[in-house]
């Protein structure tokens, strides 16, 4: 049933869940020995196709063909790494506490009469290490390893089954530059060395035409699309995706700074975990400017937000704001001081699921006099037009305002938390993850609307894992790690490779002055 060159193919496939059609009539063939990015806003169906390839999910309609052989109605994940198909999700499945080898061998541990086999596990990981070009000590414990090690233990484990086709799921979301090289290199190579497939579901598209060979747009459940990645762009490929032309030129351009708004000094804190979080982080923000803070998840960019607002004790150090010392009040006393806060988990802090739309536009003002009679009665026709009318300005997609939160989309619901906080008139703005998990389309809205803020005079504060982001949006960066600054820069006068580095305190050298330029 399949041409030579084929791996895969997909036969007028479909997949329909109560109430919508996540994939409809897809046909496609992915080739042995290529890169295929799969790409498409959030919802386009491109995660529920690898999932009925991959046997997390049955097909509804259509048939689909492994190296020729259909894949039959009692399809699962054992299955699919049976006939060599392998997948690594975005969120690892690691035991933290295990080994490298206890980790890749996990399910398949070798045995010496009734204990764990040692030795033969470390030989067996040493030996698919070398097959595939992937260096790891089988020894390390994997909780100790950065992101970038523990990602390479994640797909030596996905090779191990002898794929022939591998499903990376945004594998570069939480890498560094240099990682996300090292990992391009590590594709190339087992695509070349092996003659296996890479299909990799990204919404990152310089890296698609960085590394792919093929791109498959999806929109709407539906394939628009399949391109030659060297014979297109990352502008049509991204009109593909969103019906229209998206334009991601740097939106930075000279604006003068005005006074501090914004002083940080040897901020202190510990994590959830009691252990030391911030060590002595110092900035300063002014107004009209945004500065960008750049580090691998996980160090202390959280815990500093939370600290700005008051949210997590700190232990030591002061958070000054137009001249006042705001480091010993509630969340709610520092709001009235003029902050807005645009929180990392939208669900969580950001918004509430179980109300309305327009409940959750009109928190923090739901006792103004233009909202409530005597800061107690709704004024109910007032409320709602006012929540309409931030439907409008911020491209809020829902039929009413009246809607539930729980049934936007997470670009929709962060459209919602962003007009929120853009409604308060606050000089200053701390943004965490604003575009995470965000349709091409909004993430281009959401940025000007930044960019717009910043240039009405805001002092923005923004954290992001996506350096693209950062070097678009900010005017400075600085970068953390360990719960430390180890560089401060005018983003012109940087590259990304030379971010990362500072992003893994592989530039030690360098902290002491950058830190007194922040």
């Amino acid at each position: 049933m399949s041409t030579p060159q084929e791996i895969l193919r997909f036969s007028h496939v479909s997949k329909q869940f109560p109430g919508t059609l996540a994939n409809d009539d897809i046909s496609l063939s992915i080739k042995k020995g290529e890169v295929f990015a799969l790409v498409g806003e959030n919802g386009a169906g491109k995660s529920t196709l690898m999932n009925l390839l991959y046997g997390l999910q049955d097909v509804t309609l259509g048939e689909i063909y492994i190296d020729g052989e259909k894949i039959s109605a009692q399809h699962n994940p054992e299955r699919a790494m049976e006939m060599g198909v392998s997948m690594v999700h975005q969120h690892f499945k690691l035991v933290p506490s295990f080994t490298v080898a206890q980790n890749i061998l996990l399910g398949h541990e070798p045995k010496k009469g009734l204990s764990y086999d040692f030795a033969a596990a470390r030989k067996t990981v040493q030996q698919l290490s070398e097959t595939y070009g992937l260096e790891v000590n089988p020894d390390d414990e994997v909780q100790k390893l950065s992101i970038g090690l523990q990602q390479r233990v994640e797909i030596l484990k996905a090779l191990r089954i002898g794929a022939k086709v591998l499903i990376l799921d945004e594998p570069t979301a939480v890498l560094t530059p240099q990682e996300t090289d090292e990992l391009f290199e590590v594709i190339r190579r087992i695509v070349r060395d092996n003659d296996m497939t890479v299909i990799l579901i990204t919404h990152r598209l310089p890296e698609v035409m960085q590394i792919s060979d093929r791109v498959g747009v999806m929109k709407r459940g539906k394939l628009v699309s399949v391109l030659e990645t060297a014979s297109t762009s990352q502008r049509e490929i991204a009109s593909l995706m969103v019906g229209r032309d998206v334009i991601f030129d740097e939106l930075r351009t000279e604006h003068p700074l005005g006074e501090e708004r914004l002083v940080v000094t040897d901020l202190q804190a510990l994590s959830d975990r009691s252990l030391p979080a911030l060590n002595g982080v110092s900035f300063t923000v002014h107004a009209g400017e945004i500065v960008g803070v750049c580090g691998v998840e996980g160090n202390g960019q959280t815990e500093l937000a939370e600290c700005i607002m008051g949210v997590r004790p700190q232990t030591g150090g002061t958070v000054v704001l137009n001249g006042e010392d705001i480091s010993r009040l509630t969340p709610r006393e520092i709001r009235k001081k003029g902050v807005s806060f645009i929180p990392e988990d939208r669900m969580t802090t950001g918004a509430d699921a179980k109300s309305s739309v327009e409940e959750n536009l009109l928190l923090g003002k739901q006792r103004r006099k233009e909202f409530s009679l005597f800061g107690i009665h709704l004024r109910r026709r007032a409320v709602h037009a006012y929540a309409d009318q931030l439907k409008e300005k911020f491209d809020i997609r829902t039929p009413s305002v009246e809607e539930k939160m729980s049934s936007l989309s997470g670009g929709n619901i962060q459209k919602v938390v962003i007009a929120r906080e853009f409604s308060f008139e606050t000089p200053v703005l701390i943004i965490s993850q604003p575009t995470r998990g965000v349709d091409i389309g909004a993430i281009e809205f959401i940025h000007e609307r930044i960019m717009q803020k910043r240039n009405e005079g805001a002092a923005i504060l923004l954290i992001s894992a996506d350096l693209d982001e950062l070097f678009r949006l900010s005017d400075r960066l600085i970068t953390i790690y360990e719960g430390k600054i180890t560089g401060a820069f005018k983003t012109e006068e940087i590259t990304r490779e030379e971010i990362g580095f500072y992003m893994t305190g592989a530039a030690h050298g360098e902290e002491k002055e950058a830190g007194e330029n922040a």
